[in-house]
């Protein structure tokens, strides 16, 4: 199984398969507008823009689960990442990363690459998965991670 074996909503309402990334290096990230690593978007911005010729994407998976800090709605999250942080990367709808309604695609991430002493719990916001072209997960990040460190991993994954 790989990433490209699931589909998710875009935050225009599109339902598309993973297998559109196929033969890229992916980051993986839950994201929310309103926490203290919303930030880490400027930096998330920069990789995708420094690498993306590479066949590398970062995909954004807005996530209310950690302190109601997604609240908005898909067009307000949009206007939100356009507007402050002039996000040009891909934006998926909000989904869940933890309990019953897990995006499968969360499910497999985390069986993949379990956090800290084996979790299979998305911790908080801002959590990242670097995919390889093969579309394997082949690190998982803490959200205190920031997106300039992972820079090294995805050069190596971009070979």
């Amino acid at each position: 199984m790989t990433v490209y074996d699931f589909k998710a909503r875009t935050i225009d309402g599109d339902e598309i398969s993973l297998s559109a990334y196929r033969g890229k290096v992916l980051l993986i990230v839950n994201v929310a507008s309103k926490c203290g690593f919303t930030p880490q978007y400027k930096g998330l911005e920069e990789l995708h823009e420094r690498f993306r010729q590479n066949e590398f994407e970062v995909l954004g998976f807005p996530c209310n689960q950690f302190g109601q800090q997604e609240p908005g709605s898909d067009s307000e999250i949009r206007a939100f990442c356009d507007l402050r942080y002039g996000v040009r990367f891909p934006l998926f709808s909000k989904i869940d990363v933890n309990g019953p309604g897990t995006h499968p695609l969360y499910e497999f991430l985390k069986s993949a690459k379990p956090g800290f002493l084996g979790s299979k719990r998305i911790k908080w916001n801002f959590t990242k998965f670097l995919i390889d072209r093969q579309g394997r997960p082949v690190k998982r990040y803490s959200p205190q991670t920031k997106p300039e460190a992972v820079e090294k991993d995805i050069q190596s994954a971009l070979g």
